[in-house]
């Protein structure tokens, strides 16, 4: 079973020692437990809940981001985390310190007694626990797998549910087919509580409507209630109830205008006269999100790709539909600067990695495939078998610095290298220096 933990930091091994970190589909066990705690999660702050199969982690740092800027206090609850556990959970805009973190798994295991929990259940309460104990205005928790059954999905009333688009991904849990998925990722939608979608393909869209409509949710569907569009280099959001001029996202590719704009229409649904205009502006122009086409200057390979005069990116895409927003980014990016583009590209074997290939095979590029720490990552050979399937020209090396070293070794101009194929792997490259680890 695919393990998504690196068991590098205090916390994540006592916790390991106790519990699986097998994926469970299920909320009993999360229950049960809040329960024995007195039901911290009863004392949140208005609750954003957030699903997804792209896009999840980019609108919930736009929806910090803009709330911050309109002067809320923010909790928030993320996965996976790149380098270190406490990036999962920030408290009030800081992140949770190791000291925090090791009180409260040690109050969570006294309190549970043994009893049987999955490691992303313990943490959920874990994170939801500091949540309740420390005053905040909103809470963002971001779905960790699915939605239904999701860990995280104990809100009988939250005050907007959000859906980013919904694609294939993790289809032996939740498929094989994409109204299956779509199915658990409505999960979240509670009865009478407002809900906001970004456009959806058109098998999962009807699964969502039906949801809404069964449980009397109102629905905000981007493409049918509103819309939003990039006009002269700024992000346009069309409310139900007025248009929204912003400046264009932080965060680079034009995927982000879409996570942007839908981070601001989930907002507008809280209707707290403090998220003006102004602040929704400030924030989608200041997010930032580690490992999502991330330019790298500092570290081993920031600094290397820039004694050889070129830019490295970093993306944690993974899957076909987050290929092809990465290839779309990478496309605008070539034809405002045509230099060489090198893939770097390591994944997990359960991902496609042809379907991942596909969405690059219009670019003029050429791969380096490679592998890192996991029993479960694809071997460089295997990686690059799947690239020349879909007519890549394709290198292998050992590692990522290695890969990093041979993008840029080729004759010409400084070529632009972009890491991907997952956030594991990018956690791996961002754990090289402490320089790099998201904060």
């Amino acid at each position: 079973m695919y393990d998504p933990i690196r068991a590098s930091d205090a916390v994540i091994q006592k916790l390991r020692a106790n519990h699986p970190s097998l994926i469970d589909l299920t909320t009993g066990r999360v229950e049960r437990l809040l329960e024995a705690l007195g039901r911290p999660d009863l004392r949140l702050p208005p609750v954003i809940h957030v699903a997804g199969t792209n896009g999840k982690g980019s609108t919930t740092a736009f929806l910090r981001a803009m709330a911050e800027a309109a002067g809320l206090s923010v909790h928030v609850l993320t996965s996976p985390h790149l380098v270190r556990f406490a990036e999962r959970i920030r408290i009030a805009g800081r992140l949770i310190t190791d000291e925090a973190l090791d009180a409260l798994a040690d109050r969570l295991e006294a309190v549970n007694a043994g009893q049987p929990i999955s490691f992303f259940e313990i943490t959920t309460v874990l994170a939801f626990t500091a949540f309740a104990e420390t005053p905040a205005d909103l809470c963002i928790i971001e779905v960790g797998l699915g939605g239904r059954f999701d860990a995280t999905n104990i809100f009988p009333a939250p005050a907007v549910s959000v859906i980013t688009p919904v694609d294939y991904d993790h289809v032996e849990m939740l498929g094989p087919e994409l109204s299956n998925i779509a199915w658990e990722k409505a999960g979240i939608i509670k009865a009478g509580r407002p809900v906001v979608s970004a456009r959806q393909r058109e098998e999962a869209l009807p699964v969502i409507e039906a949801e809404a409509e069964a449980l009397g949710a109102p629905l905000t569907l981007v493409g049918r209630d509103a819309d939003i569009w990039r006009e002269r280099g700024r992000l346009m959001v069309q409310a139900q109830d007025r248009l929204l001029d912003l400046p264009a996202p932080s965060l680079p590719g034009p995927h982000q205008f879409d996570n942007a704009g839908l981070a601001a229409l989930a907002l507008l649904a809280l209707d707290d006269p403090r998220i003006t205009e102004a602040a929704l502006g400030r924030g989608a122009e200041t997010a930032t999100w580690p490992g999502r086409f991330q330019r790298l200057k500092d570290g081993p390979l920031g600094r290397l790709a820039a004694a050889r005069g070129s830019d490295l990116w970093l993306d944690g895409a993974h899957n076909p539909h987050g290929a092809e927003a990465l290839a779309r980014t990478c496309a605008e990016m070539t034809a405002r600067d045509p230099r060489p583009l090198v893939l770097v590209v390591g994944q997990f074997a359960r991902k496609d990695p042809r379907g991942f290939f596909a969405a690059f095979r219009d670019l003029p590029l050429r791969v380096v495939a490679t592998t890192f720490e996991s029993s479960t990552a694809l071997s460089p050979e295997a990686l690059a078998e799947a690239a020349r399937a879909e007519g890549l020209p394709v290198e292998t090396a050992p590692d990522v610095s290695a890969a990093v070293a041979l993008a840029l070794e080729a004759a010409g101009p400084p070529p632009r290298v972009v890491v991907c194929g997952g956030l594991h792997f990018a956690g791996e490259v961002l754990a090289l220096s402490p320089e790099t680890w998201p904060a």
